[in-house]
């Protein structure tokens, strides 16, 4: 691998004295508090669910540590436990700049997880020792990683077939339109989980921390041209407020994207439109774009209307378009749609 994918993985179990308790952990760089610290929020959340035991892994974010967890919630019937069941979770930690992968993969991972639930519960009802839990924890991991190899030369070697298909070429040259879209929004809406989505480059990224800014291309033909989109995804932190005015130079469209499960993030984004519309009022008589409601998979959270982004839509000028970077819905259209409008528009 490139780069070192998993952070670290924990075997937790909720002990009828002690509470959420790491049995076990593949991971030398955090300590036993901060090993503490995930598994109670772990469990905490999951068993929180008035005993729903989800059905898919389950991810869940660590701010403090700057990681994420893909998480297996295991639970089985034990009367020598309090209620007559047991419960634990496998937890695989993950660094946030390697989310996209996980999201995008979550379903070929769960596989692996799932190979193992029966051999835990059956080490849970038995007389077993920490090691016989860390072999489990071993063999896992080799088959994640494993797993992580095999779609990341998959993703390399794959040409989508969507809308628009995509071709190598090695001589930039020869590309006959250029268009630069950048992607703004607060921290935490999707924005590199929507470009690394579309691109199906999940696995590379082109990341400057110092500066803010990850650049992205696609480049594929329409009719027999040959465009490249060169995707800006802006950082949404306020550190670099004063040198993402810089990147919006040159742009010949606009993604405004928001997390339809914060509103605050929906309500930034006017702030938004204003900071681009003033480096860029020389430019556009409106823009060229969408506002994106991302995270639409996640219908029990949302607190964002369609009614209320349209509404701010309108008001705009712009059209709004609900997006699920996890699951790839309205991905394609969204960027087809513009490179569609671009393209017509230069020609």
């Amino acid at each position: 691998m490139e780069r070192q994918l998993i952070a670290g993985i924990i075997y937790v179990e909720l002990n009828d004295k002690l509470g959420p308790n790491p049995v076990a952990w593949l991971s030398t760089q955090y300590s036993k508090m901060e090993l503490l610290q995930i598994s109670i929020k772990t469990l905490t959340i999951l068993t929180g669910e008035q005993g729903l035991v989800p059905k898919t892994l389950v991810i869940l974010p660590f701010t403090s540590m700057k990681l994420k967890g893909l998480v297996k919630y295991i639970k089985w019937d034990d009367a020598s436990r309090r209620g007559g069941i047991g419960q634990s979770a496998i937890i695989l930690l993950f660094q946030d700049i390697n989310d996209a992968i996980f999201y995008k993969y979550i379903n070929d991972l769960s596989i692996p997880f799932d190979n193992l639930t029966q051999a835990i519960i059956n080490l849970e009802k038995s007389t077993s020792f920490r090691e016989d839990f860390i072999q489990i924890l071993e063999h896992l991991e080799f088959n994640i990683k494993s797993l992580l190899e095999e779609l990341k030369l998959q993703e390399i070697s794959q040409q989508e077939q969507e809308e628009f298909p995509t071709i190598k070429i090695k001589d930039r040259s020869l590309i006959d339109y250029k268009f630069k879209i950048i992607i703004v929004g607060d921290a935490g809406v999707g924005k590199t989980s929507l470009i690394l989505r579309y691109t199906n480059n999940a696995f590379r990224r082109n990341y400057v921390p110092t500066l803010g800014v990850q650049v992205s291309d696609k480049v594929f033909k329409i009719n027999e041209s040959i465009v490249q989109l060169a995707l800006w995804d802006i950082g949404g932190q306020q550190k670099f407020q004063t040198m993402r005015q810089d990147f919006y130079q040159g742009s010949d469209a606009v993604f405004f994207v928001f997390d339809l499960t914060h509103i605050d993030s929906f309500n930034n984004i006017l702030k938004w439109y204003s900071d681009v519309i003033e480096q860029l009022k020389y430019r556009f008589s409106k823009f060229k774009g969408f506002i994106i409601g991302n995270k639409r998979d996640l219908v029990e959270q949302r607190k964002v209307t369609s009614e209320m982004a349209t509404q701010l839509a309108d008001q705009l000028r712009m059209k709004f378009i609900e997006t699920s970077a996890l699951l790839g819905e309205n991905v394609n259209y969204a960027f087809s749609t513009i490179a569609n409008h671009l393209f017509k528009s230069y020609i």
